[in-house]
């Protein structure tokens, strides 16, 4: 990774502010996932305007070119235009013209799932430089009356700039899927169900979140080991554990049961910005590096997980 670029919405809507619209309240919220702001896009920032700004800044601080791109992968699982794909719409904003331009849907684990597919693209010799765009609008898929959803999930965009290198700084992925999950969150209400009027229920997401989180807390430490291990590292050499930015007691339950060290930084940017989905890794990466809790080149240890039981983990080094 050759750069960071993030956008973060200028809206910021605390707990306090969501207590006088559903039932409940700043001390639930905290402590059951953390959060206590989170950062919603308004009408004028659509996915690929906030994409489109973050790619700028990652380019900005590579100091490269759009001529310099050639590839331009995105994750997203909130796109609702479905076609042309929202890495299109970027790559049109930035003014790229030529390079292929596609998108991924592994809803949080779209960042992870994106690097890796950068990686495949370089090491095959179809590419030398992948900007990988990871944005979400969950508010425009979360139904704002459901406090399962609605006081979890938030909007922003993340970017990375993917690189030939003579030495590797993105190690090898772990990651799959466990259909099993499905129902634990999904959009049960297709669009066309909803368009063709056989439903009055919108397409929102929903949630089970006992199932989502018994799984996480059983599963994805030994899906971080592994990832740990194929890059041929202990936990001792790892500087920062970035896992998705979903709940703060699931991350701090990943952390006893990994066993990583107290030096280790542990990212906690859900905190202020909420749960963006794909965008989270990045956003998360992005506000390490910016407050100085990591140093350029870091080894950060990367772990997205969401719905469908997707999965994926990898050690990589920061810009």
């Amino acid at each position: 990774m050759a750069s960071l670029g993030v956008y973060r919405p200028a809206l910021q809507v605390s707990n306090h502010d969501l207590s006088e619209m559903m039932d409940t309240s700043d001390e639930w919220i905290v402590k059951r996932t953390g959060i206590r702001v989170r950062r919603l896009a308004g009408p004028q920032e659509p996915l690929s305007r906030m994409g489109a700004a973050a790619a700028e800044r990652a380019l900005t601080a590579a100091g490269a070119a759009v001529a310099d791109i050639d590839c331009v992968i995105g994750a997203t699982m909130s796109f609702t235009g479905q076609t042309p794909a929202m890495a299109v719409r970027i790559a049109e904003r930035l003014g790229i013209a030529g390079p292929p331009a596609f998108d991924l849907s592994a809803a949080c684990a779209g960042f992870p799932y994106a690097l890796e597919t950068a990686r495949g693209l370089i090491r095959a010799g179809s590419a030398r430089t992948v900007l990988v765009v990871a944005a979400e609008r969950m508010t425009d898929i979360v139904d704002p009356r459901d406090r399962a959803t609605a006081v979890l999930f938030a909007d922003g965009a993340g970017a990375a700039l993917v690189t030939r290198s003579d030495e590797p700084g993105v190690g090898p992925v772990v990651w799959g899927s466990d259909g099993s999950l499905s129902r634990a969150l999904e959009q049960r209400v297709e669009w066309a169900s909803f368009r063709d009027g056989l439903t009055d229920e919108r397409p929102y997401l929903r949630m089970e979140g006992p199932r989502l989180f018994r799984w996480v807390i059983d599963e994805m430490p030994k899906v971080a080991g592994r990832a740990v291990a194929a890059a041929g590292l202990t936990l001792d050499q790892i500087d920062a554990f970035v896992p998705h930015q979903a709940n703060i007691r699931m991350i701090e339950s990943m952390v006893r049961s990994l066993g990583l060290p107290e030096r280790v930084v542990v990212a906690e940017d859900l905190r202020d910005q909420g749960n963006t989905s794909a965008a989270s890794i990045p956003l998360a990466l992005e506000r390490l590096a910016a407050d100085g809790d990591v140093k350029p080149g870091a080894v950060a240890l990367l772990l997205g997980f969401g719905a469908g039981g997707t999965y994926a983990a990898q050690v990589a080094q920061l810009p």
